[in-house]
């Protein structure tokens, strides 16, 4: 006898009772939960959003910086299905197809020389990946993080992440084993230097740390520091920490959750520099966000050692077929589109939009980025650099001057992403140039509640 489906019926929720529910019963992530009231959004397509009353919004920061292909890509879509019917789901002792073809893929745009892969089911996860394999490998213990940093809310990521999200969690946040250098910040350098005449010091100083620290397994680092300002390294920076990491036997690992999968008009920002990190990790773009994978890539050196040591890590849903096969169509779709190039063909156009406004608003500081991954920093005073707002300000929850701004481009159709002073302008790469016209148009706007505030 066949057997017999009943559907059953929910009764239909109001906008305001699905935010509600929300609310009541779910924690709202890295804020106060009295002020959280999350907007019911119902659908998203291309690079916009619409919410329970029918409103679409520009999704002007592809959500967390992730979704790279826009929203609803048909292909992916498509091939989350597909592979649901073909394999949900089997353990990763096994082989799959979606596994082999992925693996397969990777070889063709990962940098040269990562040929053993770890899959998580995010960025946190392929981190904590990468700090186990890095301490198993070297037979050293301590990890190189900078202050302008995040890598994941895990035990071991949020220890080595270097921006406040950190501090509600000390003492057992800080974590054992993690040390911060300076970040690479020519605009705000936090040991008071100027490029070029500086000689780039910051990367020294990592040599200086190396040597007086000891037992340092690796050093992690964003190639371009995401949410906390895209913070781009001077030219000289990258092949200089190569060299200093080889010379004292410390592995780089190469955070790329959110600047890699073209985001800086190269397939991952490292090949800016034409330097091999010795393990790269990243999740995000990888699939678009559509399904949630994370990525932990390491050289063959550090492969064949555990040929006949014993590798301790894993889990349950590593390699899991849902995140893998949609991975594959993520990436042909990227090449079909040409998305990595068309990146780095708007980067003039949005960066000649941009440096236009800070020549109006005396409230922009500074204006950096690099394919479709742009920062604007707010400041109280040019010549001081002053902000704003501290990340302080940020913890203790005071109202942000970003924040406020973001809000009403918000009102008008815009979400973006803000952060302390700055904010992240990180579209989906199908981004079209009248959608970066609107978002921009958006900004200019409202920074007139900055400007008002300039000392």
């Amino acid at each position: 006898m066949a057997d017999i489906i009943t559907h059953q019926t929910h009764p239909e929720l109001s906008a305001e009772e699905i935010s509600s529910l929300t609310r009541q019963t779910n924690y709202g992530t890295w804020r106060f939960q009295k002020t959280w009231k999350p907007l019911y959004i119902t659908d998203a397509e291309g690079c916009w959003i619409t919410d329970g009353a029918g409103k679409r919004y520009l999704d002007f920061s592809a959500q967390l910086m992730c979704v790279n292909l826009g929203h609803k890509n048909p292909a992916v879509v498509e091939s989350i299905g597909r592979q649901a019917r073909e394999l949900a789901f089997v353990g990763p002792v096994y082989a799959t197809e979606a596994r082999a073809r992925l693996s397969a893929k990777l070889l063709e745009v990962l940098p040269a020389g990562l040929e053993k892969f770890f899959f998580a089911t995010s960025g946190t996860e392929a981190n904590e990946a990468a700090f186990k394999i890095a301490r198993m490998y070297t037979g050293k213990n301590k990890i190189i993080s900078r202050y302008r940093s995040y890598h994941g809310s895990t035990m071991g990521s949020i220890a080595a992440t270097g921006d406040p999200r950190r501090w509600a969690m000390e003492p057992a946040g800080k974590g054992g084993g993690v040390v911060f250098a300076p970040e690479t910040n020519c605009y705000d350098c936090p040991i008071k230097h100027t490029y070029p005449g500086c000689n780039v010091a910051c990367v020294d100083y990592v040599e200086h740390m190396i040597e007086n620290e000891s037992d340092v397994a690796a050093i992690i680092l964003e190639p371009v520091v995401g949410t906390n300002g895209v913070l781009i390294p001077p030219p000289e920076y990258f092949p200089r920490l190569r060299e200093i990491c080889d010379r004292h036997g410390v592995l780089m690992i190469d955070d790329e959750v959110m600047a890699g999968w073209g985001r800086t008009g190269k397939w991952f920002a490292v090949d800016h520099w034409g330097v091999k990190p010795d393990i790269l990790v990243t999740a995000k773009g990888i699939t678009s966000a559509y399904v949630p994978l994370g990525l932990c890539a390491t050289t063959k050196k550090i492969a064949d050692y555990f040929e006949d040591h014993y590798f301790s890590h894993g889990h349950t849903y590593e390699a899991h077929p849902i995140t893998l096969g949609p991975a594959v169509t993520t990436i042909e779709e990227m090449q079909r589109l040409k998305l990595v190039e068309r990146s780095a063909e708007l980067e003039p156009y949005v960066r000649q939009k941009l440096e236009a406004l800070k020549e109006k608003h005396p409230s922009i500081g500074d204006v950096r980025g690099l394919g479709l991954f742009f920062a604007v920093e707010l400041v109280k005073n040019r010549k001081t650099r002053q902000p704003f707002n501290t990340m302080r300000d940020k913890v203790e929850g005071k109202p942000l001057v970003v924040d406020q701004i973001a809000a009403k481009m918000m009102a008008d159709g815009v979400a973006q992403q803000a952060w302390v002073s700055h904010f992240v302008i990180a579209p989906p790469l199908i981004v079209t140039k009248e959608e970066l016209d609107f978002g921009i148009d958006a900004l200019d706007r409202h920074l007139g509640i900055a400007d008002a505030l300039v000392e």
